[in-house]
């Protein structure tokens, strides 16, 4: 008999733990890692094989680690008996689907759409048909775009100033990489300018009016760039002291002919309240209506003055009773009844009516004074 040795190599150790371990299932898919940006879909892909051995139902899970270690795993798509669950995980619910329409041709791959920051983290594959298992993961970073990126100058414009040339994205994620272009007139930058072309801030000293120009600021990261344009025009030193001597006359214009609006509404206002005074005097000075009393009185005053020219002799016919009887409506058709009958008033009467006495000298029968 001959003793046949074999040398164990490695190698031929890794071909027998080759051949061991593929004799059933077997995910293809080498593990890897993924960037997409934010809205984007990213794929995920799980390839498998089966063995002649690996003979139970199929079953594929789709497991989220977050980039929270604080949050549990979490299944976010299933197949199993031939049916599909997505429903497992709300944040990708309605975003999570298989590429594959024939999960069994052993392509468990994903698709999710719509990138939300949210969905960073480690997504595993997992394929079981008994007796085969295999798993895989692949790492999963969503980044930022550069968007809304604005330039401006900060500064004044003029030349023999200094001032800054500003780059500023509204959102990206970092790194962000910034390059500054001259696009207008000569394209040649000045070499002060050389070493700032890669940041987000060009510093200017002392500006020439051949820095004017169209400028371009492109921002990039991994997932994508934009850009924005800037208009630069040094123009000479303005003339200040004529720019403030200008806003100091406007500024008296303004207030001058607020005096005068004020002033106007004023006198409006003080010829109107005077309108409504002098309105209102002239109706108070209109005079009421006659009424009766008023008209005794005048009747009586006229008694009166008829009265004081009589002699006391005259006034021995008017009776006390008569003169105490006012009229009411006779008073006022006095002045057109000149057939009234004399009448007599006693001397105490005549002083409260206010009569003025007379001394009438007495005359004898034959005229003479007595």
């Amino acid at each position: 008999m001959f003793k046949h040795s074999v040398k164990v190599t490695k190698s031929n150790l890794i071909k027998i733990f080759m051949l061991y371990f593929t004799r059933g299932l077997s995910i293809t898919t080498p593990e890897q890692m993924i960037e997409k940006a934010k809205g984007e879909t990213a794929y995920l892909p799980c390839k498998f094989t089966l063995g002649p051995e690996d003979q139970g139902p199929l079953d594929i899970e789709w497991l989220l680690s977050p980039a929270d270690n604080q949050k549990v795993d979490q299944v976010i798509i299933l197949y199993s008996g031939d049916k599909i669950y997505d429903d497992y995980y709300q944040d990708l619910k309605g975003r999570v689907h298989f590429t594959s329409n024939d999960l069994k041709s052993g392509d468990a791959s994903i698709n999710v759409t719509n990138l939300q920051l949210s969905d960073i983290g480690t997504y595993q594959c997992k394929v079981k048909k008994a007796p085969g298992v295999g798993n895989k993961k692949i790492q999963l970073t969503v980044l930022v775009k550069p968007s809304g990126i604005r330039c401006y100058v900060d500064g004044s414009e003029e030349i023999g100033n200094d001032f800054k040339l500003k780059c500023e994205p509204k959102e990206g994620s970092l790194p962000l990489r910034y390059e500054w272009q001259k696009l207008s007139d000569s394209q040649k930058l000045p070499t002060s300018w050389l070493p700032e072309m890669t940041s987000p801030v060009i510093s200017v000293k002392n500006a020439s009016a051949e820095y004017s120009g169209t400028y371009t600021c492109t921002v990039r990261n991994r997932v994508g760039s934009d850009q924005c344009l800037l208009r630069l025009d040094v123009v000479p030193p303005s003339n200040r002291a004529g720019t403030i001597a200008g806003a100091v006359i406007g500024t008296l214009l303004a207030l001058v002919l607020i005096a005068l609006i004020v002033f106007c509404c004023h006198k409006k206002r003080r010829e109107e309240k005077y309108e409504k005074e002098v309105h209102h005097d002239i109706r108070e000075d209109v005079p009421p209506p006659k009424s009766r009393t008023s008209t005794a009185r005048s009747y009586i005053g006229s008694n009166h003055s008829s009265l004081g020219s009589m002699s006391p002799s005259n006034m021995e016919g008017y009776s006390k009773t008569q003169y105490n009887q006012v009229p009411s409506e006779d008073l006022e058709r006095a002045p057109q009844s000149p057939t009234l009958p004399p009448a007599k008033v006693a001397a105490p009467n005549l002083s409260r009516m206010g009569a003025v006495p007379v001394m009438i000298p007495a005359q004898s029968k034959d005229g003479s004074i007595v």
